[in-house]
């Protein structure tokens, strides 16, 4: 099977199921900054390797496959993640922040590799949030798509500052400009 099949060279794609839509469909950004998430998401992993996350992020990962495959498929075909995974991560989120000190005000991204990376897939994961609400779908597996996402990105910011933290680099505090 060839990697490529000229089929999009007019600017179309397929959904699954078959559909055709313009490649700037509002559900193909969606799906499109899904994959972008993930793939930062493998920077991250990289850039930390044998970090004590990873086991978690690469659950991630998978997660992350799943809700593209849904998003690609309007038809039901594919389930989204399951909604137990949303509680998961908030315990995910609880183990690391018993490690953290309490935030007593913003925080710039950036600090170590690993943690500029998971601020870079934070980002990226509000963005597809808003993308996949804009859907303007209220079934509820789009709900649980919207949920997990949102609390993806409080995971991505605390792993963030877990990976600081474990680097021993200090998050550094935003101090607005007075002048």
């Amino acid at each position: 099977m060839k990697i490529y099949t000229r089929t999009g060279d007019r600017g179309e794609t397929s959904l699954l199921g078959g559909s055709r839509v313009v490649k700037n469909d509002p559900r193909i950004e969606a799906y499109g900054t899904v994959d972008e998430l993930n793939s930062f998401i493998g920077v991250a992993r990289a850039a930390w390797p044998a970090s004590p996350i990873d086991d978690e992020l690469h659950r991630v990962q998978s997660d992350l496959f799943t809700i593209g495959a849904f998003l690609a498929a309007p038809n039901g075909r594919f389930e989204t993640a399951p909604r137990a995974r949303i509680a998961q991560i908030e315990s995910a989120i609880d183990a690391m922040e018993r490690e953290l000190t309490p935030l007593t005000n913003f925080i710039l991204p950036g600090g170590s590799p690993a943690a500029a990376s998971l601020h870079v897939a934070r980002t990226v994961c509000r963005r597809a949030e808003r993308l996949v609400v804009a859907l303007d779908d209220a079934s509820a597996p789009m709900e649980t798509t919207i949920a997990y996402l949102n609390r993806l990105s409080d995971y991505l910011f605390v792993a963030a500052r877990f990976a600081n933290a474990r680097h021993g680099v200090a998050d550094v505090g935003w101090k607005p400009d007075r002048a």
